[in-house]
């Protein structure tokens, strides 16, 4: 009840920031790759006017209000609480962009997400986006648990296009059909981004080092170089060309745009290498997972050069029906592509099934409940040269794998996902 009214009128002073400082403001939806788009895109468009972006994964009716208000959540604080209404209320009455004195941005950037039908209407009761960017669906999708499946979920986030002025524009994935459908479904200007030919802003030659990963960008004829820092994994490409076609959507040059992407910073828990114990290295993916994001997490594990790859895996949750079905895809795409495979939770046992079933021995493969018991198995195999990637959803808490395995876990705090008080003292 009190969460009910605390979110009501946090809503009501984010609806009345926007129609007071009037911000541009750029929605990015999709099943996977929302977070790092998000950074990608407020590196490229900070070129051209202040931005605020959405904190962390604040994706919720709730946390896109907070983002709006640039306020964190308080978790379990009322005393918190009491200060985010009152320091969102004095945003309403902050000076408009432009003016002397502290500034609302001029651009808002923020992650629209769903779990269930009709949430994104209750997002879009707060903003009104003028660029809309769809990022990947995947099948299935994550959160299809409480929808009928991978259609209904297309569908409620296609509304986000569908709002969009005709002043707007739709910046949709070409190499996704759900996703690409959608141009059919807006008045908006569109642009399409992706790796094959058709896409308006495209990436080829792209390369993936332990430096992180490199392309060539193309739209209309003009080309530029991109490398992108410390990122792994082909997903962060397409990070990268939907904050291009941003970019280009404000008239900016390709090369402002590739400058601007060789400054963002990867997230903590998205694709990070970070140096283990016995000269390991860890591929950190722990913040979460989906059916999509951890067979490219495996792709780009293939990718790289390492003496022996171990995959340390957490239930997907939030699949539904799919749940079994998806498991063992990972479990089969894990005995192509890695030497040992540990597994944690209940569900990621049918991967660790087929696993084996494809081939993998009984010594290669290790179940376990929690991670910080597979945290401890690895520990014993881990050996110089090893690669690991450590994937799995939020509530697995698969960092704390990462944070076991660190050769300086002292940095946790600044390169982990997870690491506030409230995360540290949930069990």
């Amino acid at each position: 009840m009190i969460k009910k009214i605390l979110t009501k009128i946090l809503v009501w002073e984010a609806k009345m920031a926007i129609k007071r400082h009037k911000p541009e403001i750029v929605g990015i939806t999709g099943s996977v790759g929302k977070s790092s788009t998000k950074e990608a895109v407020a590196a490229v468009l900070e070129r051209k006017g202040s931005v605020r972006k959405s904190a962390k994964s604040y994706n919720s009716e709730l946390g896109l209000a907070l983002a709006v208000l640039g306020l964190k959540t308080a978790w379990r604080s009322p005393l918190g609480w009491i200060k985010n209404v009152f320091y969102g209320f004095k945003e309403i009455f902050n000076l408009p962009a432009g003016k002397a004195g502290k500034k609302f941005p001029e651009i808002l950037v923020l992650e629209m997400g769903v779990d269930r039908p009709r949430d994104f209407e209750k997002m879009l009761n707060i903003v009104k986006p003028d660029i809309g960017i769809v990022t990947a669906m995947g099948e299935p999708p994550v959160h299809v648990e409480f929808f009928s499946g991978p259609e209904e979920v297309a569908r409620e986030k296609s509304k986000l296009i569908k709002v969009l002025p005709a002043s707007g524009w739709a910046i949709l994935n070409f190499d996704d059909l759900a996703v690409l459908d959608m141009k059919s479904k807006t008045g908006a200007r569109a642009i399409s981004f992706g790796l094959g030919k058709g896409a308006d802003v495209i990436a080829s030659n792209y390369k993936i080092s332990e430096e992180g990963i490199s392309f060539k960008m193309e739209y209309k004829g003009a080309s530029v170089p991109v490398k992108l820092k410390n990122v792994f994994g082909k997903h962060y490409i397409y990070s990268a060309l939907a904050a291009a076609a941003a970019g280009i959507a404000h008239e900016m040059n390709l090369i402002e745009i590739s400058e601007a992407l060789s400054l963002a910073e990867p997230l903590p828990g998205r694709m990070r290498l970070i140096p283990g114990i016995k000269n390991s290295l860890i591929l950190d993916d722990s913040y979460n997972a989906s059916p999509l994001a951890t067979h490219a997490a495996l792709d780009t594990l293939k990718e790289l050069e390492a003496a022996r790859k171990i995959v340390a895996f957490g239930d997907m949750l939030e699949i539904g029906k799919f749940t079994i079905v998806a498991h063992q895809a990972v479990g089969e795409k894990v005995a192509k592509t890695a030497d040992y495979f540990v597994t944690v939770g209940p569900r990621s046992r049918f991967a660790a099934e087929e696993s084996l079933a494809e081939g993998m021995q009984k010594e290669q493969v290790a179940s376990f409940s929690e991670a910080r018991e597979a945290a401890a198995h690895l520990k014993k195999i881990i050996k110089e040269g090893d690669l690991i990637l450590v994937k799995g959803s939020q509530s697995m808490r698969m960092e704390r794998v990462t944070e076991e395995l660190m050769a300086h876990p002292e940095k946790a705090a600044s390169m982990l996902a997870r690491q506030d008080e409230y995360w540290k003292n949930k069990e």
